[in-house]
């Protein structure tokens, strides 16, 4: 019986050295990831941005179009919530 315990606790000791260990990897696996959403919310960020400047330029060297197209969708959605609130 004392070899069994012998070895329980030298499986616990060896065990609690690992500890810190698995911490630390564990913490640097959250600080990458961190560091992975930081840098996805930063490009979502510039492509919104680079989208909108895109927006804003296609408007001014086609103001009628852009004008047309919008008048277009207003009343494509006006029609859809008419239909739908009229099911009812």
């Amino acid at each position: 019986m004392p070899q069994v315990a012998e070895k329980a606790a030298a499986q616990v000791a060896e065990t609690l050295h690992k500890i810190p260990r698995a911490t630390s990897a564990i913490a640097e696996v959250i600080e990458d990831g961190i560091d992975v959403a930081k840098r996805v919310g930063k490009h979502g960020g510039d492509a919104a941005e680079e989208l909108m400047d895109d927006t804003a330029n296609r408007v001014k060297r086609h103001p009628v179009e852009s004008l047309v197209m919008m008048f277009a969708l207003g009343f494509i959605a006006g029609g859809l919530v008419d239909r739908l609130t009229r099911r009812k």
